[in-house]
């Protein structure tokens, strides 16, 4: 799964040319955070060798304390050296890795090893995923202690250049040094919100892709705070304008070829890509709580700032769920946009595939595509098109979870209830707490 760049005897060799003190073996728990374990260069061949442990039972949604010794298994095909750390006077580089049980056996909580378990049952089928991502995000001010405030360092709007975009000195930043770890930047720019941007690399395998995306996070938020900014993916930090998303380009491939695309088809889709946006269609509502997985989510899944909260697919219509580009031939795919970048891509990735291959299975066919703006359709329009909604809260969309079977058995037993119990835990404190708009809207009044 995914291009061989480096082996275990490269890491070694590269270690030793570039001066490398210390590697950053990296994995993510099930909530998409990054963890990290250091380690001084002589332990590189230990851990090579995957005979590094760590205790699982203080990570999220892992194991029990009583079942806690795990092991971490790097894959060489990730190795990067982080630029900044070379300008402090020391060398640290990462391997990313996978989670595995005493026994030698893959740990089924790995969000890692969850789209490594999806991707195989692509193969079996004959497929791969290439995925290509376009996270956006919000640069704000710091206050006088450092911490995070929600004032914007600029009011410039969609692809606004600096003096207006205050931002873009941090954004440039941000792009070389992803250029030195090896990503192919194909484009930046600000976005449509004060103080939001964009920045879109070239697509690859489903795992590598979720490797950039959540090494992506990393060092945006290490570049920003440098520039004395602090970078969120928090979906909605700002009422009234956009909010951040995600927005996922899918393809299949078959032994070589691009399987979305058919010439002899008059619009150049594929049945194989048909039945895709079928099953993706199919289980919409059931995948959204783990491609929008936090309660602030759903303040972005509303109508009016170019959300899509429609289950719909279209052409050049962009108020649907999915959205097919004009390329065809090797560049045929379907633009997924309802994601947004705080979900854990693994998981992401894993319930989005498992649900385009039960379209693809069940030969799903997809409602007719919707070229007219949902937006500003009436709810009797929506319901004559077979056009229904994403789920419009945390609670929602939890719901919709317990009841699709192929999304859970994508996350697997182990990830699908510690997730569960997560959410569940999430929205309770939420629905719970008395908020500022509570106080400002009823407390003089009642």
């Amino acid at each position: 799964m995914g291009q061989q760049r480096y082996t275990a005897d490269d890491v070694k060799r590269l270690v030793k040319e570039r001066g490398v003190q210390f590697i950053r073996l990296q994995f993510t728990d099930i909530l998409g955070v990054i963890k990290n374990i250091d380690i001084p260069i002589s332990q590189l061949d230990k851990a090579l060798a995957n005979e590094l442990m760590f205790d699982g039972s203080s990570i999220e949604g892992f194991v029990r304390i009583e079942e806690s010794d795990m092991y971490l298994r790097p894959d060489p095909n990730t190795f990067a050296i982080f630029p900044w750390k070379e300008k402090e006077g020391y060398t640290t580089a990462r391997l990313i890795c996978d989670v595995y049980n005493p026994d030698g056996t893959p740990f089924e909580g790995d969000p890692r090893g969850c789209l490594r378990r999806a991707l195989a049952g692509a193969e079996e089928m004959g497929y791969t995923l290439n995925v290509g991502p376009e996270p956006e995000f919000f640069m704000f001010l710091r206050n006088e202690k450092g911490e995070a405030t929600t004032e914007t360092q600029d009011q410039a709007s969609y692809f606004d250049l600096a003096p207006v975009d205050q931002g873009e000195a941090a954004r440039a930043h941000m792009v070389l040094t992803l250029q030195e770890m090896g990503f192919e930047i194909e484009a930046s720019h600000h976005e449509v919100a004060p103080g939001q941007h964009e920045i879109d690399f070239k697509y690859a395998d489903a795992l590598t892709t979720a490797d950039n995306i959540v090494t992506f996070r990393f060092v945006v938020r290490t570049i920003a705070a440098e520039h004395g900014l602090h970078a969120t993916f928090m979906p909605k930090p700002l009422f009234g304008v956009n909010g951040s998303g995600m927005h996922m380009h899918m393809s299949l491939f078959r032994d070589g070829r691009n399987a979305f695309h058919d010439p002899e088809a008059r619009d150049g889709l594929s049945d194989v890509m048909r039945f895709f946006i079928g099953g993706l269609i199919r289980h919409a509502k059931g995948f959204t709580a783990v491609t929008n997985p936090l309660v602030n989510s759903y303040k972005r899944l509303v109508p009016g700032y170019e959300a899509p909260v429609n289950i719909a697919w279209a052409f050049r219509n962009r108020s649907p769920m999915i959205r097919i580009p004009a390329k065809r031939g090797i560049s045929t795919r379907l633009e997924l946009r309802s994601p947004d970048p705080s979900c854990n891509p693994y998981l992401a990735m894993a319930v989005t595939l498992a649900a385009g291959l039960d379209g693809i299975r069940n030969r799903l066919k997809p409602p007719s595509p919707v070229e007219r703006n949902v937006y500003t359709m009436t709810a009797k329009e929506r319901a004559e098109l077979g056009v229904e909604s994403l789920p419009g809260s945390l609670a929602q969309a939890v719901e919709e979870l317990r009841k699709d079977k192929v999304v859970q058995a994508a996350l697997g037993e182990h990830i699908y209830h510690r997730f569960l119990e997560a959410k569940m835990l999430e929205w309770d404190i939420y629905r719970t707490q008395v908020h500022a708009w509570e106080v400002e809207q009823y407390l003089a009044t009642f």
